[in-house]
């Protein structure tokens, strides 16, 4: 079976990661890079397109049929921001979006990266987990073919990334020699990579993955 992907957030670590992997990959056919900003690729298997309001995909929804899997890359810290301000950039705008990629593509599988420690009971006291938790479980809640919420911890760069900043570039050099002790807790951003694709092509028995069940996915084609 080969896969067409959309993948959001590729100028930042984590999309750039997943790209990188899927560009590997013989089961995905086609990309299309959906960026607010260029990500600057020549590749054949590869489009880029940009478009500035991830809230409103309707200008462009030719564009997007026809593809078999999103995966959602795009997002922001919490750092420095307001409640209200994290909350449209991470809820609304992700719920926005998937709203339109679904009527678009009801058959499509979605996959968003969340993050470990995400709250799912939307009650606890850490704003961040709060509003990420409400965004995995109202994608949940949407006609997609499935969802599945990503939740990885440290991630370690993949070897020729050019999206790699701050201090993950202190945990690249680092990364070798701390993930033996912690593998529970320490991924690949290709390992997160390899995950999406092999969930997207064979499904998993759960929708919200955490570090366990991304090793698990990335490491078994099923």
């Amino acid at each position: 079976m080969k896969i067409k992907v959309i993948i959001t957030g590729s100028t930042g670590m984590v999309g750039e990661g997943v790209l990188l992997e899927c560009l590997q990959n013989p089961n995905v056919e086609q990309i299309l890079l959906l960026n607010r900003k260029p990500y600057g690729i020549d590749h054949p298997q590869v489009k880029e397109l940009i478009h500035s309001d991830f809230n409103n995909l309707s200008s462009i929804k030719e564009e997007l049929m026809g593809y078999d899997v999103c995966f959602f890359c795009a997002g922001v810290s919490s750092v420095g921001m307001s409640k209200e301000e994290y909350f449209r950039l991470t809820y609304t705008l992700t719920l926005n979006f998937a709203k339109d990629l679904v009527a678009i593509n009801p058959e499509m599988v979605f996959c968003y990266v969340s993050g470990r420690g995400t709250d799912s009971s939307e009650q606890g006291r850490v704003n961040w987990a709060k509003v990420k938790g409400k965004t995995e479980n109202d994608l949940m809640r949407l006609p997609f073919r499935a969802v599945y919420n990503f939740r990885p911890g440290m991630m370690g760069p993949t070897k020729g990334a050019k999206n790699v900043k701050g201090a993950f570039k202190v945990i690249e050099f680092l990364y070798p020699f701390l993930r033996p002790f912690n593998k529970t807790y320490f991924l690949t951003l290709a390992e997160v990579g390899r995950a999406m694709i092999n969930v997207s092509l064979h499904g998993y028995n759960k929708h919200v993955l955490e570090i366990q069940d991304i090793s698990f996915l990335a490491n078994n084609n099923q």
